[in-house]
């Protein structure tokens, strides 16, 4: 065990392709990893998709593992150490959503309280997200979405309304990731979480190698202290002004961390606020007695 100074340059991007069927996760992800790695054959896709990998067979001889179900969350774990075995330097998972829903299947059919019995699910799931975490690998992942729906009243009508994509994975995934793109219909890619810093808040645009090829440099470049670090550091942060501080700190990463600032802020606030009333009421407690 050594400690040593955080660098970037020993990075391996954690990225996500969120979008519905159509639009262009599969390819996009392989375009993306032959601009990160340059090399087809160090590129391997986990196909849970019912062989669609293989429908692009003919833009480079990158590597399948065909997957079937059940989509359990150790099947995948066992296809990813297979890729790592067999030194690959890419991986693409395509899709997530299936190990996610293999898990909702499960525990619907489980017998006793549901609330306890999701103690039997996270962990293996967990398990799941650590190894993608992980591995010395960069890893891909494709989320299927669908389309989600708000009764609103207009003319005095009753209509559904749209109100984005929801993610078939469970919530909170896309945190745990370094980069998530979410893909429309045309195949044009937005990003929605980024701490590379290099596509949140930029126009539209769809995936390729090019792409890859700046993700690459990111992670081959030099830096005292990463993205991820700071990142963590957010979430240790305990009082408003520790976090103010950190923020002054890094402002360079302020933009792209900002969510991330103001979702902590509100855990610190909401903390300060229980804190306070517990001890309202241990005073007026000890006032009666």
């Amino acid at each position: 065990m050594n400690l040593q100074t955080a660098s970037r340059k020993k990075a391996k991007i954690k990225m996500g392709l969120q979008g519905p069927s159509g639009s262009g996760k599969t390819m996009g992800a392989l375009l993306a990893a032959y601009g990160i790695c340059g090399d087809w054959s160090k590129i391997a896709v986990i196909d849970t998709e019912n062989h669609s990998a293989d429908l692009y067979a003919h833009i480079g001889p990158y590597n399948v593992v065909a997957l079937s179900a059940p989509f359990t969350p150790e099947m995948y774990i066992q296809a990813i150490e297979v890729c790592e075995n067999a030194g690959m330097e890419v991986i693409i998972i395509d899709s997530v959503s299936h190990e996610w829903e293999n898990l909702i299947d499960y525990h619907s059919s489980l017998q006793g309280n549901s609330f306890t019995n999701w103690h039997k699910i996270t962990p293996r799931h967990n398990s799941f997200v650590q190894k993608i975490l992980q591995s010395n690998c960069h890893v891909i992942c494709t989320v299927r979405t669908k389309q989600e729906y708000v009764l609103q009243e207009k003319n005095g009508k009753v209509v559904p309304e749209k109100i984005g994509l929801k993610a078939i994975q469970r919530e909170g995934l896309d945190y745990d990731l370094s980069l998530v793109f979410d893909l429309d219909i045309k195949n044009y890619a937005t990003a929605s979480k980024d701490r590379t810093g290099l596509f949140f808040g930029k126009p539209e645009q769809k995936l390729s190698v090019g792409i890859g090829k700046l993700i690459k440099k990111w992670c081959n470049t030099e830096s005292t202290i990463s993205i991820n670090e700071i990142s963590k550091r957010i979430s240790e942060c305990k009082s408003i002004q520790e976090l103010l501080d950190l923020y002054q700190q890094h402002s360079e990463y302020k933009d792209v961390l900002k969510p991330e600032f103001e979702q902590q802020k509100r855990r610190i606030l909401i903390n300060e606020n229980v804190t306070k009333e517990l001890s309202n009421r241990q005073q007026s407690s000890n006032g009666i007695h």
